[in-house]
């Protein structure tokens, strides 16, 4: 049989590549505009692939199409963000306090190789993949208990609020991280079955990471 080919990159995966590591990097800022025929002179791409890659990245949410005047990246208020992590603050609650009651073994297995992981990003300065594992983290939790709607609209709004972070979070700028003592600590309540202690943690967890996002000169300045 005929080993299946490996994929090769598209000129719009190095474009949304270029781009997405560009934002990362605080290269380009929240509002900025994304001109298809700069961009494509910058790279020496036509513009079809550059039109493919601000489409990749209008579907993550880190930019938006305005009818008549292009992209921009995109450029959330403090009302906008804080209006966000209040509702994940109910929702991740619930499911903090539904989690320790239901989560199994593996789940918690599950959950302590996120935060083995998490460590070794962050010690790293991969903000990227830290990220991700953040999410994941929080993903899992929320499927522990055993509330698959639930689960749901915690992930739909963990890609809002990871777009805020991708703009407005002081990663760079932290010694320790203090979301990891936080998950740990979170996990250990789940082990105990301890849904007042979970919900409690939780609470605080994410009130600490929004008031570290509303702190952000940045956002200061972007208040509406």
């Amino acid at each position: 049989m005929k080993e299946p080919e490996a994929y090769a990159p598209t000129a719009a995966d190095f474009v949304y590549r270029h781009l997405r590591a560009q934002i990362f990097a605080k290269k380009r800022q929240p509002g900025d505009r994304l001109t298809e025929e700069a961009i494509a002179q910058e790279l020496d791409v036509s513009r079809t692939p550059v039109r493919e890659a601000i489409r990749r990245l209008t579907a993550e949410g880190l930019a938006t199409l305005i009818p008549n005047a292009g992209a921009r990246l995109a450029n959330p208020t403090k009302k906008e963000i804080m209006d966000t992590y209040e509702l994940r603050e109910y929702l991740e609650c619930l499911a903090a306090r539904k989690a320790a009651l239901n989560i199994t073994g593996a789940q918690a297995n599950t959950l302590q190789q996120t935060i083995d992981e998490e460590e070794q990003i962050f010690a790293a300065r991969n903000f990227e993949a830290y990220l991700d594992v953040n999410n994941r983290f929080h993903r899992t939790l929320a499927e522990c208990s055993g509330n698959a709607v639930l689960a749901e609209f915690v992930g739909n709004l963990l890609a809002r609020t990871c777009v805020y972070m991708i703009f407005y979070d002081s990663f760079f700028d932290m010694s320790t991280n203090p979301s990891l003592d936080e998950h740990r600590a979170l996990l250990k309540a789940l082990l105990a079955h301890d849904s007042d202690k979970a919900e409690q943690l939780m609470k605080v967890h994410l009130m600490l990471s929004a008031t570290s996002l509303k702190s952000n000169e940045g956002l200061r300045v972007r208040s509406e």
